[in-house]
Order: C-alpha cells, then structure tokens, then sequence
C-alpha cells in the first residue's frame, strides 16, 4: 500500500510540473515570428494615440507582464516589446484602466482580436469599432481568465 501512495504521489507531481511546463512552453513554440520592426515603427509613426506598458501594475507578476509601447489608431493597434508567453491572449478596449483581473468588466470593453507573438503585434480593428469611444488596451488570458498588463492611451 505504501508504494502505491508514493507511486500515485510522484508520478501527480510530474504530471502537474509537465502540464505546467506545457502550458508555458506551448504558446512559445507555437508562435508565429513576431512582426518586423521596422513594420512597427511605420505604423506606430501613424497612430492616434501612444501608450507605455509597465509591469508595475496591480495585476502584474513574474509570469502574467508586458513591456514596451502599444500605438493605437483607427484601423490597428501595434506593440512595440515583449510580452510575458502564454495561451489564448486577446486584446480589449476598455472605458477606464484595468489593473486586475477583478476590475474587469466585460460590458464595458470590446474585444479587439487574437494575440499570437510575445515579441511585438499588430492586431487589425474590426470595423464599426470607433477607438476613440475607448481610452485603455487590456491584454486578457482568455483561457484562465488571467490579467496580463494594460495602459491607458488617451
């Protein structure tokens, strides 16, 4: 009976250190290339409206940060820097800063698109979507309902 329990308790813990790990490593070796920065900065040199991610936001820790400047104007909303790696990003406007998953308020936001690089992106607005009615970015793990950073750009 004792090896059995030590049997069922090592092999858990492998089994959550691997689904941990693969939860990181996947949406890293799964990636596309991040967009070339020179692409980048021609279309931040466009924009409307500029914003600085921080990690020093309330919602932020070692694994859930972004860094870097987001430039937002009416057709896209580009990232110029690094984003912590995970599942599932999505980028939201939002009416009023989020800095924690628990001020989230889906009824005030508007999903913008998919999130695939943590290099840098540019995500196309959807149109009918008016980015002036909005003033901050929100970066969301829609898998585990994690905050990842946010700026107010206007």
């Amino acid at each position: 009976m004792g090896k059995l329990i030590r049997f069922l308790i090592t092999h858990g813990i492998a089994l959550a250190i691997g689904f941990g790990a693969g939860v990181y490593f996947l949406p890293i070796l799964t990636a596309p290339p991040a967009p070339d920065s020179a692409k980048l900065e021609e279309m931040a040199a466009s924009a409307q409206f500029t914003a600085e991610l921080t990690r020093d936001l309330r919602g932020s820790d070692f694994v859930h940060w972004g860094e870097g400047t987001v430039s937002v104007s009416a057709t896209e909303i580009t990232h110029q820097g690094k984003l912590a790696p995970g599942p599932d990003y999505k980028l939201y406007l939002t009416q009023g800063l989020v800095d924690h998953e628990d001020t989230f308020d889906r009824a005030k936001a508007v999903q913008i698109g998919n999130i695939k690089t943590f290099g840098g992106f540019i995500v196309d607005v959807p149109e009918g979507v008016d980015v002036t009615a909005y003033d901050s970015i929100l970066v969301w793990c829609e898998a585990f309902s994690e905050f990842i950073t946010a700026a107010t750009y206007k």
